[in-house]
């Protein structure tokens, strides 16, 4: 927030140095300068009303989308969650079989080598 403070006030400082060296550079009488100076004083004041205002509605739209953000993560994870408890609910039963497959092809496995040096060794 400090930088944008920082920003702002150095284009303020020069807005006036500027303003300031041009005015007091130009030939024109007192009461033409004064008009100019009064303009640019209206001027400045409407720029700096609608950075203000600008700024508040960034303000606001980070804010809300910040808000947004957090409630997509959480309805994301929440989700994920469930997605990952519904993938174990439906591996889980299967996850038995698979075991007692292995385990038949391990034996059938250990058969088949026995077998081999068996008719190996014939």
């Amino acid at each position: 927030m400090t930088k944008g403070k920082s920003l702002l006030l150095g284009f303020v400082v020069g807005g006036v140095v500027s303003a300031t060296a041009t005015l007091l550079s130009t030939p024109a009488s007192g009461k033409e300068l004064r008009i100019r100076a009064k303009e640019q004083g209206v001027e400045w004041k409407h720029m700096l009303e609608n950075l203000k205002r600008d700024g508040m509605r960034l303000k606001n739209q980070i804010a809300e989308t910040s808000k947004e953000g957090a409630a997509l993560i959480k309805d994301l994870t929440q989700e994920m969650k469930t997605s990952v408890q519904d993938w174990r609910n439906s591996v889980e039963p299967h996850q038995k079989n698979i075991e007692k497959y292995l385990e038949q092809i391990e034996s059938s496995l250990k058969d088949l080598e026995e077998k081999v040096k068996k008719d190996s060794s014939i």
